[in-house]
């Protein structure tokens, strides 16, 4: 009752309404009389208010203690904005209260704190706030309860934002502090929206700033970053981890409004320091498993409180609070790098944050390397699109990198994979947003490290595919990265370089190989090889391609090889991601660079392209013809589009690519296309896609290059014409015994090489598509088509007489059908019959008739026509009357009757 009575008299004394109020005296007030004034104000406010202290502090009571408590959040609550003499006593009072054991006790005052602090900033005499900032310290440091040391964290946010806005106030009247440019830094939002508790202070500074610029408000500062700072290092994590957030949350939401001087201070004094005292105790806290606090006993034994296992360990909590402060650091890079760099001696600090960025990558938990690699990647992002990042800052990060990288091997685990693709996919990013900066020592220094990454995850993972049958993470990354990495119009002689590097990951040759294990067998290796190619162009007797599997295959892989070169079969994934990537960028280039790689990256294709015999079932020689067959045509394109190669390139350069391209459809077509592969795994589904890649080369082949303007050389052309006929011979020159066994598709595909010479020989006046390339062609051709025409028409002959009474092979029924009536279809030019092997007479007779549609080319079948009229077959009987009638019309015999 005693306590309830002196209650109700403090508050009925202070809400009297005739109760004196402190008012500051105006300037023309005599001093006697303002300090009589002031002197009758403080007994008598300290008289209402001091029994509080008086009694909480005589007494061990904790009944007494907490009624004098209460008594005193109700006299703040109701009448605190009239307090001014007595705040000492009261701040005194809670100081004391923060430090007792008592949990009640200690609640109790952090209430009235909260009053205070939230509602009285502005009514306290600006001397007191000093007091203030130490009070809520205490309060945050107290172990008794853990809510209240978080609370009373966010209540020294509070403070401070009080301090800066009438520090900005006043700067704005006594123009003494040198502020920032509020324009040309973005101001830092705070993620908790913590200021939404201090909005309502803003209306109540304006009859206070006069006063509070006699405060050195950056003491005040200090001292809330000083216990901020010591509140970081506390054991408790939950509390440290508040003190960080909030620590970096009010340098970035006000550092627009800090000076040079304190920004220096903040820097030296509690930013870095906060940063080597997290990584040191990450560093050195104790490992062991903690065991939950224990909650009871079942059966004997007791129950403890399970931890999550990311938080059982010290060290764990003290990584948490290292992934805080880089995350903090992070936004402040990210806001102020531009200001900050100007101040004295922040190089050196930098320095620090690489080196400690660096070891945290490489010795630190997966969260706190992903925070360090982000808080380099936000500075680089932030700023070099912007042109804030000067060069030695680009190249430092750059250093580091490659440094954690090369030192990455001598650790294991999936942290380091999943430290190699976040730097991985820094790099990436990094060289977008900076690439203007980049010169060619930079740019070489990134793809070495990109591909020295790539060349490591390829030794330890050699059998991730196999296992798991998806390339690994790490080559994932980079596959997704190489996209960005082409180079600018400033770096153009890079793009060798990197087309280079790139064909190093695609399936490699024998002779690739004994040149690494040897250099001087190179030469002789490359003339084996061209000498193999010469042997099988030659062997074509009777007009038939008398090749062997092997001739074919030379510069093939063996599936020996294979497995050496590739790490197995299963080391073809990673390449079959990688050649759209390499087809990409290799369009990209330009034309001069391109023709400096075009040879070699044809070859790389070459050698994806005939893993088919190896791997019928893998995707490699799909996507490495895909690729092929992209190149070709936008380089057939370019051509046409701008009448012929570019002037730059030189004339032997451009043979030297033909050469490689003829090489391609010569291994490719006759080895490995149209041709029964064996394999148990393939839907009808896959082989109907891969009959029609199948198709697609042929018709690009047939329809694109060799009819379109071009550079290739006759020789060339020679030996791609060639090429479709040895394709197209395989039907007719099988004994009839075997083509009865030859797959349908197998089949297929040569009467569509077939086909493709007879499209090369043609003419057709409306396409208006003639020009020399095409009038070359059409001479190669017709000569090719001719000699196929008469070996199939004959070997027809021969086979039906050594059956008897049996019919033929529905496939060679079709072969000779399908040639009669395309012989019978087909119009050549005057050029192309120019060459036909016809009697001189014949040829000028011909040439007087040019008018109509010219069909020459059946003079020179006409003996096997001839022949071929007592056939059994009645269909092709009909066909042989239509030709005949034809050749009629050509020597102009159907004009000539008996009665004329």
């Amino acid at each position: 009752m005693a306590l309830d009575a002196l209650d109700q008299s403090i508050c009925a004394v202070l809400g009297w309404d005739q109760f004196p109020k402190y008012t500051s005296s105006g300037p023309h007030a005599a001093s006697h009389d303002i300090e009589t004034t002031h002197v009758e104000l403080s007994s008598l406010e300290c008289a209402v208010i001091s029994p509080l202290s008086v009694l909480y502090f005589s007494t061990q009571s904790i009944d007494v203690r907490t009624g004098s408590l209460k008594i005193l959040l109700h006299v703040l609550e109701r009448h605190g904005e009239k307090l001014h003499y007595s705040w000492p006593n009261i701040l005194e009072m809670l100081r004391s209260v923060a430090d007792a054991l008592e949990k009640d006790l200690v609640t109790l005052g952090f209430q009235s704190l909260r009053v205070i602090m939230n509602d009285g900033l502005s009514t306290i005499p600006v001397e007191y706030l000093h007091v203030c900032i130490d009070v809520t310290g205490a309060y945050s440091a107290q172990k008794t309860e853990l809510n209240i040391s978080l609370t009373a964290i966010g209540l020294l946010w509070t403070t401070s934002d009080f301090i800066v806005k009438g520090l900005l106030r006043g700067a704005a009247e006594e123009k003494e502090i040198v502020t920032l440019d509020v324009h040309s830094i973005p101001k830092q939002l705070d993620s908790e929206n913590r200021e939404e508790q201090t909005v309502e202070f803003c209306d109540k500074f304006s009859d206070r700033t006069n006063l509070m610029n006699t405060v050195d408000r950056d003491k005040l500062l200090f001292s809330v970053f000083s216990l901020l700072h010591k509140l970081g290092a506390d054991d408790r994590p939950e509390v440290r981890n508040s003190a960080v957030r909030t620590l970096f949350q009010t340098l970035g939401s006000h550092g627009q409004k800090l000076s040079e001087s304190m920004w220096e201070d903040c820097l030296w004094n509690y930013v870095f320091p906060t940063l080597d005292r997290a990584s040191h105790m990450a560093e050195t806290s104790s490992k062991d498993e903690w065991q939950g606090k224990e909650l009871g006993t079942r059966g004997g034994k007791a129950v403890h409180m399970l931890i999550h296992h990311s938080r059982n360990t010290a060290q764990k909590q003290w990584d948490e609070t290292l992934v805080l402060v880089l995350g903090g650091i992070s936004r402040l890079l990210r806001s102020f790098f531009p200001f900050l760099r100007s101040l004295s001696n922040f190089w050196s600090g930098w320095e620090s944050l690489l080196l400690l960025v660096k070891n945290s990558i490489l010795n630190g938990s997966k969260e706190v390397a992903l925070a360090a690699i982000n808080c380099l990647q936000t500075t680089v992002l932030s700023h070099s699109i912007k042109g804030n990042l000067p060069m030695p800052y680009l190249k430092s990060v750059l250093d580091v990198y490659e440094l954690v990288l090369q030192n990455s091997t001598n650790y294991a685990g999936s942290t380091v994979g999943k430290v190699k693709q976040e730097i991985l996919h820094g790099l990436g990013e990094m060289y977008v947003q900076a690439q203007r900066m980049f010169d060619n020592a930079m740019y070489t220094q990134l793809l070495s490290i990109i591909f020295s990454t790539v060349k490591q995850a390829k030794i330890t993972n050699d059998n991730f595919e196999a296992e798991f049958g998806h390339v690994p993470p790490v080559q994932r990354t980079t596959l997704e990265i190489l996209p960005m990495l082409h180079p600018p119009e400033n770096l153009s002689s890079m793009w060798f370089l990197l087309l280079q590097e790139l064909l190093q990951y695609l399936p490699r040759s024998d002779s690739l190989l004994q040149s690494e294990e040897d250099e001087a067998e190179e030469a002789s290796t490359r003339d084996h090889t061209s000498d193999s190619h010469e042997m099988v162009k030659s062997e074509t007797p009777n007009g038939i391609a008398s090749i062997s599997p092997q001739k074919v295959e030379a510069p093939s892989m063996s599936s020996t090889s294979t497995t050496s070169n590739m790490a197995g079969i299963p080391g073809y994934l990673f390449a079959e991601k990688l050649v759209p990537v390499l087809v990409d960028l290799f369009i990209q280039a330009p034309a001069i660079e391109k023709h400096k790689i075009f040879p070699e990256v044809v070859k790389g294709l070459e050698r994806c392209m005939t893993t088919r015999r190896d791997c019928p079932d893998g995707a490699l020689w799909r996507v490495a013809v895909e690729g092929f067959n992209r190149i070709l045509v936008d380089d057939v394109n370019k051509l046409v589009n701008n009448y012929g190669p570019d002037p730059s390139i030189s004339r032997p350069a451009r043979i030297r690519i033909w050469k490689e391209v003829a090489d391609v459809y010569e291994i490719f077509l006759v080895g490995y296309c149209g041709r029964a592969l064996p394999s148990n795994s393939l839907t009808s589904m896959v082989l109907k896609a891969d009959e029609s890649l199948e198709m697609t080369i042929l018709n690009i082949l047939g329809d694109k290059i060799l009819k379109s303007r071009s550079d290739a050389p006759i020789e060339i052309l020679q030996r791609l014409v060639s090429t479709l006929d040895r394709c197209a011979s395989r039907t007719c020159s099988l004994p009839v015994e075997t083509v009865e066994l030859m797959p349908y598709h197998c089949g297929r595909f040569s009467l569509t090489c077939l086909q493709k010479l007879f499209s090369l020989s043609s003419y057709n006046s409306e396409a208006n598509d003639w020009n020399l390339t095409r009038s070359e062609v059409s001479k190669i051709s017709i000569m090719v088509l001719m000699t196929r025409c008469e070996y199939i028409l004959n070997k027809f002959l021969i086979d039906e007489n050594d059956l008897g009474e049996r019919s033929l092979p529905t496939t060679r029924l079709e072969e000779i059908l399908y040639v009669l009536q395309e012989l019978a279809r087909l119009v050549i030019h005057p050029e192309t019959a120019s060459v036909l092997p016809l009697h001189p007479y014949l040829k000028r007779g011909l040439a007087e008739e040019e008018n109509r549609d010219r069909r020459p080319h059946l003079l020179v079948l006409f003996p096997s026509f001839c022949e071929l009229v007592i056939s059994r077959e009645s269909r092709v009987r009909e066909l042989v009357q239509v030709l005949l009638r034809l050749i009629s019309a050509e020597l102009a015999l159907q004009k000539v009757s008996l009665a004329s």
